[in-house]
């Protein structure tokens, strides 16, 4: 096994927090913390367990990777400098970027999404395994630790190794995610909140979601009999103070810094929430709940554009029938029904005209792997996730 350390106290110079290439091949698990500077809590995780990994002499098969993301805006300790990070990579510009078009100096996170591309790109290159990304964060209200996924059937099953809740959904609210776009490619994605930015016990449950991580993804041999593991696994269970396993993302309250967006106090990620509830203000006066069900993400802090959201129980019964339905692609049959089209350029896309077709509610092409991909007066444009793909 060889190893690289991951970087003494934290000092980010750096954008590599460690690299341990197992002696037999395997899997590649990469591991992303920082890609808002004002969450630093994984980059202390991933910090901790490739040091145990080390002193420990643990064996690993494959490879795991651990970077951190947003480097100046970490520096300073703010969520961004001039763009989201994490909003950043969207295709088209990272196409442009990668066919010449400079980064812009006026933007720095142009220079950082091609770093953390430069960095991931020769890990794939290297894997002869199926590859795993794991992405950490911090919410800035209280929460319990929750994983995200793209909604195909590898991500849920890499998900429901952990002993937290699953929220499903919600990357048809947020666009140009690092994972999103690495889940595009083909490959297992999820990320994982470890609960509030300023509260210490964040590392801890970010770093039992990499510990669990490891062992879902193959890359620790003796995961059964690992105690780092096992704890890790009992800390998220007690964590997750009998909540439901999955949810899926109802309603996102988008905003602007223009609108002077204050969230009501007292609010926390898993709060049952119930329709009308005056829960924040702006500019232009109250904000109620669109609809019932549990609030997640308030925001408490002054940059960011999610508001909060709206998540309802996501039933495992539905869980079930949905991975019947795409094992059997009964997507297809979607086609034949009116208001429904196939796209005429986009592979796995559907073209959808909501006036005739008003009968199908989102969440039916939810089940079947559909996103939303953009809404233009009656017509709806929808496409199918690609499932995750072996080497």
């Amino acid at each position: 096994m060889t190893s690289e350390p991951a970087v003494p106290g934290l000092q980010l110079r750096d954008r590599l927090i460690g690299r341990i290439v197992g002696a037999r091949p395997g899997p590649l698990l990469v591991a992303t913390a920082g890609l808002h500077g004002n969450e630093p809590a994984g980059v202390a995780a991933l910090d901790r367990i490739f040091q145990t990994i080390h002193d420990q002499r643990i064996p690993i098969r494959g490879e795991f990777l651990g970077l951190a993301g947003n480097l100046a805006a970490l520096a300073r300790g703010e969520r961004a400098i001039d763009r989201d990070l994490n909003r950043h990579f969207k295709p088209e510009r990272i196409v442009a970027l990668r066919n010449g078009h400079p980064p812009d100096p006026a933007i720095s996170e142009d220079r950082e999404l091609v770093d953390v591309l430069e960095a991931i790109e020769p890990a794939l290159g290297r894997a002869h395994d199926e590859a795993f990304f794991i992405d950490l964060h911090t919410t800035s209200g209280k929460s319990a630790a929750f994983a995200t996924v793209g909604d195909t059937l590898r991500n849920r099953e890499f998900a429901l190794r952990f002993r937290s809740p699953i929220i499903l959904g919600l990357e048809e609210h947020i666009e140009g995610t690092l994972l999103e776009y690495l889940n595009g490619r083909g490959y297992i994605t999820m990320g994982f909140e470890g609960g509030r930015h300023q509260d210490p016990a964040s590392v801890d449950l970010l770093e039992a979601g990499v510990w669990v991580a490891l062992a879902a993804a193959g890359v620790l041999p003796t995961a059964d009999r690992l105690a780092e593991v096992e704890r890790a696994q009992r800390l998220l269970e007690e964590n997750r103070r009998g909540l439901p396993r999955v949810f899926e993302v109802r309603y996102r309250h988008p905003v602007q810094p223009e609108d002077r967006f204050r969230m009501r106090p007292g609010y926390e990620s898993f709060q049952p929430l119930t329709q009308g509830e005056w829960v924040a203000e702006d500019r232009s006066g109250d904000i109620h709940a669109p609809a019932g069900g549990r609030i997640l993400m308030p925001l408490y802090q002054t940059q960011g554009d999610d508001g909060f959201f709206v998540i309802r129980e996501f039933s495992p019964f539905w869980l079930t029938v949905s991975r019947i339905l795409r094992h059997t692609r009964a997507d297809q049959l979607l086609r034949a029904l009116p208001g429904v089209r196939r796209h005429p350029t986009v592979e796995d896309t559907l073209v959808i005209d909501i006036r005739v077709a008003r009968f199908l509610a989102l969440q039916v092409f939810h089940l079947l792997g559909y996103r939303k991909q953009k809404q233009v007066g009656r017509v709806l444009v929808m496409s199918r996730r690609k499932e995750s793909r072996k080497p």
